[in-house]
């Protein structure tokens, strides 16, 4: 028996005030774009077999069946979703994060940078 536990408690997914449990930030943020064809695939995927915190096991065979994918298409878009920030993952267990507002990355880090940095950089200060 799998016990789930969320692996970020930081970024529980809850209800959105809209009307459904895909998030209109995902499209609206730009979060989306940020996605391969088979990550947004594997994405949907995720949110629809979650439970309330987005939490889910299935295993990368099932997953594989059920999205008609290979193993190289699932890991391709698996690391897709990580890097974009939008999933945990640790066998057996995925979670489904809350949506961080989109951020503009700085060259060679990994620090965010806020659109007022961004404006203040732009006209020639420090961020």
């Amino acid at each position: 028996m799998v016990t789930k536990t969320p692996l970020d408690l930081q970024r529980i997914r809850k209800v959105p005030a809209q009307f459904s449990w895909v998030d209109h930030r995902l499209v609206r943020d730009r979060h989306i774009d940020r996605c391969s064809h088979a990550a947004a695939t594997m994405y949907l995927f995720l949110v629809t077999v979650g439970d309330g915190q987005g939490i889910s096991y299935y295993a990368d065979r099932s997953i594989c069946q059920r999205l008609r994918m290979d193993q190289h298409t699932l890991t391709a878009a698996r690391d897709n979703l990580l890097t974009a920030g939008l999933i945990a993952w640790k066998t057996p267990l995925y979670q489904v994060l809350s949506l961080q507002p989109d951020t503009v990355r700085r060259s060679g880090t990994d620090t965010p940078m806020s659109l007022a940095d961004i404006m203040k950089k732009a006209m020639g200060g420090e961020p």
